[in-house]
């Protein structure tokens, strides 16, 4: 076997939310799905560049402290990412600089609890 791509996919609680969400930090919306009768969709396929991430509407509730994962996403300027998210008050952590990070790091969490790393690239 060979692995030639992965892509996350995470539920989520509202899907316009997250959407909104994701959007604020560049992702499109590439393709989506509305099941018959619904009044919006019940998965969506994001990217941004080279990131590419799935939602999918959960079918019961998120337990935020359950998610034991990281998403780490890289940008070209984490102190400008910092400010223009602290300026749409998405709340980010102060940046770090641990030794593993000496460019820097900020934490952001999701409209649903999902913990994102914002890093350089």
């Amino acid at each position: 076997m060979q692995t030639r791509q992965l892509v996350a996919m995470i539920s989520v609680t509202d899907m316009e939310r997250s959407l909104a969400f994701y959007q604020r930090l560049g992702f499109e919306v590439g393709n989506t799905f509305v099941p018959a009768g619904a009044t919006g969709p019940s998965w969506a396929w994001l990217r941004s560049g080279e990131a590419q991430l799935m939602l999918s509407k959960a079918s019961e509730p998120i337990v935020a402290t359950q998610k034991n994962f990281l998403f780490y996403v890289y940008t070209d300027d984490v102190d400008t990412a910092h400010a223009e998210l602290a300026e749409a008050a998405l709340n980010p952590s102060e940046i770090t600089k641990p030794f593993y990070n000496p460019d820097g790091e900020f934490r952001l969490l999701d409209p649903d609890g999902y913990v994102l790393m914002i890093t350089h690239t």
